[in-house]
């Protein structure tokens, strides 16, 4: 009873973040893992564990989502489950030994891209000209390969989009946010598609249960309270968590 009480007040926290600002793999992932399931088959719980979550922020924020770059919301989303889907194929057809490897580096990644990713974005835009803007083709390239990582890991995935759309979009990060949500559960949904059929997945029924409801739940309020809290303090929060597992992972290597 402890566990399941646990595990959904994680997918509560994951589902939060992930609606708020991006971050709730940092949780997910190695609560399942200190739960005794392997990172894999972790990362593919997490994935169908928190889709239904990132599908009600996307809910909530789908009348406030805008085209972008002169592609239509049908063709971004149609390439964010391709991309999803096939992120989702190459972590199972890859060694297993593979992704453990390259977990904690993965990781880092995304925290290195927490702490410095806007103002990486500034500097590129500064380095592009203030003319710079990403045709519609351009715009559904780079949605794919975000796409394809999002599939296979995913962590910071929305951060990546937020950035790609600042700096070859300009478009204003709150503006974006709507339809970050909206592709974000479309990427989740294209690798939960493919992570059901994993053996290690249905093994581990209970878990993925309990972090789908918190998830849904912490996803359905994180949306509303995404306009409300202090962008600072939740990078703070987010940031703090990321780092910390990140450490952890690397000593544990």
């Amino acid at each position: 009873m402890y566990d399941i009480v646990v595990i959904v007040l994680v997918g509560v926290a994951s589902g939060t973040l992930n609606a708020i600002g991006g971050g709730g793999t940092f949780v997910a992932l190695p609560a399942l893992v200190a739960f005794g399931v392997p990172p894999v088959a972790a990362n593919a719980v997490s994935r169908i564990a928190l889709a239904p979550g990132a599908v009600a922020s996307a809910w909530v924020a789908r009348r406030d989502a805008a085209p972008l770059g002169g592609t239509s919301t049908r063709a971004l989303t149609a390439v964010s489950v391709v991309g999803g889907a096939l992120g989702a194929v190459l972590l199972l057809a890859l060694p297993s030994e593979s992704f453990d490897a390259a977990l904690p580096w993965l990781l880092l990644f995304a925290t290195l891209l927490l702490a410095f990713g806007g103002r990486l974005s500034l500097l590129i835009a500064r380095a592009a000209g203030e003319d710079a803007v990403l045709g519609p083709r351009a715009v559904l390239a780079g949605q794919f390969v975000l796409a394809l990582y999002g599939g296979y890991f995913g962590g910071a995935v929305g951060i990546l989009m937020m950035a790609l759309w600042s700096v070859g979009l300009r478009l204003d990060a709150a503006a974006g946010n709507p339809m970050r949500l909206v592709q974000l559960a479309a990427i989740y949904l294209g690798a939960a598609a493919l992570f059901l059929f994993v053996p290690d997945v249905r093994g581990n029924l209970p878990l993925l249960l309990g972090m789908l409801a918190g998830a849904v739940a912490g996803g359905w309020a994180g949306a509303h309270l995404a306009r409300r809290l202090s962008a600072r303090l939740l990078k703070g929060s987010i940031l703090t968590v990321a780092a910390t597992t990140t450490t952890l992972y690397f000593l544990a290597a």
